[in-house]
């Protein structure tokens, strides 16, 4: 067997993703059988005796399901930093900083903050999670809400090192904001520092890589741990939070969206959603923005009418800030784990929520996986435990394929509202519903004109 046919009959990550839930799912039920109400059983081997509890439960999955949490919690300021730096780095030209960097960052900001904000409220209405109960090692204590100027001032680091050690993420993105500025004024000496910080950006998106091909064994140990001590009901809590975020999902791209396009630039929103079609499946296909770049520019420049002027610059920039699928799945996890676990969220709380991932989104690379990263983050803000992450990761693959095509979609919605009020918009192009179809057909029988 050669080489490219041993790649081709891999198994793929997504599939072993779900053989190890569904294998830690089985093993935590049938461990839960032999142990029923928290009773330990002994197996008498020849030179020992084997405590599944202490040994197997407590020792083996917990050891592994716990370096995979830690894991996560390693990635998330160096991934939010450096990617965040590298996006502001992006933004060479002061004049387009100033104005349609402004222009798209804001509005890149607001529908992330819309569709967080629209999640956390579907997920309270429904509650997902309500009457599960499930216990966690983590201690959780309330906190007393600090006032608006004290959030404020918090906001700002005096130490930046101290920011990173202590995982304080808002402070790490003021400080990547006001760095990665900096850069992006400071000549050739800036250049040198954006270069090395695109290859360090390729170095730790290798690590999230790595970290997501362990993933099948954290997964599977996770979910063993769990479900020695869960109840059937929580499979169907399950199904409901994999509802509700694909609901929310949906109503963002094909509510919030159009309307936004409406009241900033009044054009057609049906058409905006059929030209938008093939962009949105390639990024399902892909669950990655970043690869589906070239699809989205195609489909903005050509087909929805953006100049290259504006596309070339709005389409990188959203594949790296604007993640509104993944805030959605942030807003709806959060409520599902906190009712899980049986653990209440004030108002505060849920501010911080909306602030932390509508910020953290800018950093938040466009490739499948590092959601959960970011959510890893998210939970540790409100106190909550990250172990509940266990819960959702089996079925997260395909909302990560559904809200990457959310994402890009929210992409070419910017890109064409920042086009239209910078008068860099063919409005012909974007009636005409053949519009950039003619480039897409391609003659491999003739690749030269006579």
């Amino acid at each position: 067997m050669t080489t490219e046919t041993f790649s081709k009959s891999k198994t793929s990550l997504t599939s072993r993703i779900v053989i190890g839930m569904v294998a830690g799912i089985l093993l935590g039920t049938f461990l839960q059988w032999l142990m029923p109400n928290g009773s330990d059983k002994v197996i008498n081997l020849y030179l020992f005796e084997l405590s599944l509890q202490h040994i197997v439960v407590d020792g083996v999955l917990e050891v592994i399901g716990q370096v995979f949490m830690a894991s996560l919690r390693m990635l998330v300021v160096p991934l939010v930093f450096v990617s965040l730096v590298c996006g502001v780095c992006s933004l060479k030209d002061t004049s387009k900083l100033g104005r349609i960097g402004g222009k798209a960052i804001a509005l890149y900001l607001a529908t992330t903050a819309i569709a967080i904000s629209l999640a956390i409220f579907i997920a309270l209405i429904v509650a997902p999670g309500e009457g599960v109960n499930m216990t966690t090692s983590s201690s959780f204590t309330g906190r007393e809400a600090p006032s608006l100027a004290q959030v404020l001032i918090q906001m700002f680091p005096t130490n930046p090192f101290a920011s990173f050690a202590q995982g304080n993420m808002l402070q790490v993105i003021i400080f990547a904001l006001l760095f990665g500025i900096a850069i992006a004024l400071s000549g050739k000496a800036g250049d040198r520092i954006a270069l090395l910080f695109e290859d360090l950006s390729i170095v730790i998106m290798r690590l999230v890589t790595i970290l997501m091909n362990l993933a099948p064994y954290g997964v599977f140990a996770l979910l063993a741990t769990l479900f020695t001590t869960v109840s059937i009901e929580t499979f169907g809590n399950l199904i409901v939070y994999f509802l509700v975020v694909f609901f929310v999902l949906l109503l963002h791209a094909i509510i919030t969206y159009p309307v936004l396009l409406k009241i900033f630039t009044g054009l057609n929103p049906v058409i905006f959603l059929k030209k938008m079609r093939d962009a949105a499946i390639f990024a399902f296909s892909t669950a990655s923005s970043n690869a589906t770049i070239p699809v989205t520019l195609e489909t903005a420049t050509k087909k929805m009418g953006v100049k290259n002027s504006i596309a070339s610059f709005t389409v990188p920039l959203g594949a790296t800030i604007n993640m509104d699928g993944t805030a959605i799945m942030q807003g709806v996890a959060t409520v599902f784990i906190a009712q899980v676990f049986s653990q209440d969220l004030t108002l505060a709380d849920y501010l911080t929520v909306i602030l932390t991932a509508t910020l953290a989104s800018i950093g938040t690379a466009g490739v499948p996986g590092v959601g959960l990263i970011m959510l890893a983050m998210v939970l540790d803000q409100v106190g909550l435990p990250v172990e509940g992450i266990a819960l959702i990761i089996g079925v997260d693959r395909l909302l990560d394929m559904t809200r990457t095509a959310v994402n890009v979609t929210g992409d070419s919605m910017v890109s064409i509202i920042v086009a239209n009020s910078e008068e860099q918009f063919d409005n012909d192009m974007y009636l005409d519903e053949t519009a950039g179809h003619a480039i897409e057909e391609i003659d491999f029988h003739h690749l030269k004109d006579d």
